[in-house]
């Protein structure tokens, strides 16, 4: 006699019908030792992944940082982890700007690309056209500065890779509501 099936951990990343969706969250939380740790243990401990985490203080006299975190999941696991989130005691405030459909992101990033000859103006085509500042250059390489949303930049890194990559150096996601209300 075959045992009745037991039900998925709620912590278990049991498999849905729902697409995994890509979501970007603000948290306003209080600047103080540990805050931090919190947020990433809650992420951790529920077996969720945290793709890009980017930390500021946003309102010095208020004693404030902003986390703008970016993940994915199916709806219901983003509604999970924003839930959670607003229980945190240090946390003022969970916005989903991707909810919100009106946001703005944007992410830095250096990239260090070798190369000469045709290599070389091939290199500098490719940053023109990216609109990507040469931060340094010396006579076997460039560090170009690239700004722009995540795609943009993932689309840049692809297109040098055959150059000759050498690194790249992400700031990670930071993101704002558009219009004249705050998060």
């Amino acid at each position: 006699m075959n045992a009745p099936a037991s039900p998925p951990s709620p912590y278990s990343s049991a498999t849905t019908s729902a697409k995994a969706e890509s979501h970007t969250l603000s948290v306003l939380v209080d600047n103080e030792p540990g805050v931090l740790a919190r947020v990433v243990g809650l992420f951790s401990g529920r077996g969720y992944n945290i793709e890009s985490l980017t930390v500021a203080e946003v309102a010095h006299a208020e004693h404030l940082s902003r986390i703008t975190i970016l993940t994915s999941g199916a709806p219901e696991t983003i509604d999970q982890i924003h839930h959670q989130l607003e229980r945190l005691v240090p946390v003022h405030q969970v916005t989903d700007l991707t909810a919100s459909k009106r946001s703005l992101e944007r992410e830095l990033a250096m990239v260090k690309v070798k190369g000469a000859g045709e290599h070389r103006t091939f290199a500098l085509q490719l940053a023109e056209a990216f609109r990507a500042r040469i931060v340094d250059a010396t006579t076997e390489s460039f560090i170009f500065e690239l700004t722009g949303k995540p795609e943009k930049i993932d689309e840049f890194v692809d297109l040098v890779r055959p150059i000759g990559l050498v690194e790249v150096s992400r700031t990670g996601v930071a993101a704002i509501s558009r219009g004249p209300e705050p998060i």
